[in-house]
């Protein structure tokens, strides 16, 4: 039982019925988990206004409901207004659930690109020193040793402090987030004091309905994360950096290439060697040693930048950096899968022309003897996409093998045939294979020395979706398999 009076002690809020002087079992804002004698806080979505259920949510035993406008409830139900409800149910999450950011550091990541890749490494460096480390992010959330699959990269609030809390509860020290643009808009964010607030780049992305109306507007998003956290980290080289700090209350740090930044990466090298694709530098600056990491690519270096900067902030060893930074993978995000001695095969998320461009052409700088991209595209969804991607696959890749995605309630042959299309906008080698396994074995045994394979679009994901049913299909256990069909295992 909570307090209701202590639950709203961080708000301004007005009493318009009833007595705040009330215990409540649970916080809800969902109304179908309304329980009896539990808070309400209604939320307006996308799709439905839940100010429209608060009578509902009463009749279910709701003893408080939070609005933003008044409600009409049966008699005797404590009706309290709040300018912003979701602002509201961020600030009452943290106080439920007892204040559990401030018992952590607190690390939030946010940019286009880089935050998921840089979440796991900032992770992996941290745990690699002892220290034990929850995450949240775009693919899953790690508490302990449990493992949840992600539906948002920035889960709604009351999920931010439940996390928080079941962290806390594990025995975690840190926490580290992706921090999305929607995320900060829609306050999921809010009340939580960062240790630490990092910005990757900035790109147009996620300008739309139901997400932001204008490039300013997604800038603007971002930059909230500088006015709630204690020290900012940002990337030097990026022409938004500026814009990014305006306004900001933190103390600023500085990565990149930049000779202006505070920590620098130079002498960048390529590195390939049998079953390693990599980068190695120098950095230097508020650090002063040579890093070598197995992730491929310019954007490589910024991310293991970025966790070098972090670590800073807890007297790290140099040694415990490097050994974690040689080791750091992130799922599904350029990882690697050992299947040969002679060619390197490896997974990534790349779903779209932009990312599937930016994957090939760093794999390209490796100069593989061939570059072999397999990928497919997802039904109900843009055919503009497939025709795209299929155009950059077909002038980047020596061979394209076109295979099924998630067709969804599409057939898998009509996606395939758009993607045709766009590859033969080009001279690009491909062939078809409509069966997602068949084509991985096709690769594997096809595979030639010096090759660099990269099986693209589905990622972290373990499931194909067809005709609204999610099956089990994990990319790994499916090159596993077919290793053991091969007598490779």
């Amino acid at each position: 039982m909570r307090a209701a009076r202590e639950l709203l002690k961080d708000l301004e809020y007005q009493v318009l019925s009833g007595s705040i002087d009330v215990n409540v079992n649970e916080l809800v804002y969902n109304t179908k988990k309304v329980t009896k004698e539990s808070m309400f806080v209604c939320i307006k979505g996308a799709a439905f206004d839940s100010h429209d259920a608060a009578a509902d949510a009463a009749k279910s035993g709701a003893i408080v409901i939070v609005a933003e406008r008044p409600v009409e409830v049966p008699e005797g139900i404590c009706v309290v207004l709040v300018k912003d409800t979701r602002y509201a149910l961020a600030l009452i999450s943290a106080a439920y659930f007892d204040y559990p950011a401030r018992k952590l550091k607190v690390i939030g990541i946010t940019g286009t690109k880089g935050k998921t890749t840089t979440t796991f490494m900032i992770r992996s460096i941290l745990e690699h020193a002892g220290i034990r480390t929850g995450l949240i992010g775009t693919i899953e959330t790690i508490i302990g040793d449990r493992h949840i699959p992600a539906s948002n990269t920035t889960p709604e609030s009351y999920t931010i402090q439940a996390y928080f809390a079941a962290m806390v509860e594990a025995g975690c020290q840190v926490a580290v987030m992706e921090v999305s643009s929607q995320g900060l808009k829609l306050h999921r964010t809010a009340g939580i004091l960062f240790d630490i607030g990092i910005f990757t780049n900035l790109a147009p992305d996620h300008i739309g309905p139901n997400e932001h109306e204008s490039f300013e507007e997604y800038l603007e998003c971002k930059s909230r994360l500088f006015r709630q956290c204690r020290v900012g980290i940002v990337n030097a080289d990026d022409e938004h950096c500026g814009q990014i700090l305006e306004g900001h209350t933190c103390q600023v740090e500085t990565y990149g290439f930049s000779e202006k930044a505070d920590l620098r990466a130079s002498d960048v090298k390529l590195v390939s060697r049998p079953g390693f694709l990599g980068v190695a530098y120098h950095v230097s600056g508020l650090a002063d040693f040579d890093v070598e990491i197995d992730m491929p690519g310019r954007f490589s270096v910024y991310n293991s930048l970025v966790a070098i900067a972090v670590c800073r902030h807890f007297d790290i060893s140099r040694e415990d950096v490097l050994e974690a930074l040689e080791t750091a993978q992130t799922k599904g995000r350029i990882e690697k899968i050992k299947v040969s001695d002679d060619f390197t095969l490896m997974i990534d998320y790349a779903h779209n022309a932009m990312s599937l461009e930016s994957l090939l052409t760093t794999l390209k700088e490796y100069h593989p003897k061939r570059l072999v991209c397999l990928f497919g595209c997802g039904g109900n969804r843009s055919r503009m996409r497939r025709f795209e991607m299929g155009e950059v696959s077909g002038r980047l890749a020596d061979l394209t093998v076109i295979t099924s995605d998630n067709p969804r309630f599409e057939e898998p042959q009509a996606i395939i045939d758009d993607i045709r299309t766009g590859i033969e906008k080009t001279d690009g080698k491909y062939i078809e294979i409509i069966d997602r396994k068949e084509a991985i074995r096709y690769v594997i045994e096809h595979g030639q020395p010096g090759d660099v394979i990269v099986l693209a679009g589905k990622g972290h994901e373990d499931y194909q979706e067809i005709r609204g049913v999610k099956y089990p299909m994990d990319e790994r256990v499916l090159i596993q398999e077919v290793l053991e069909e091969l007598g490779r295992k």
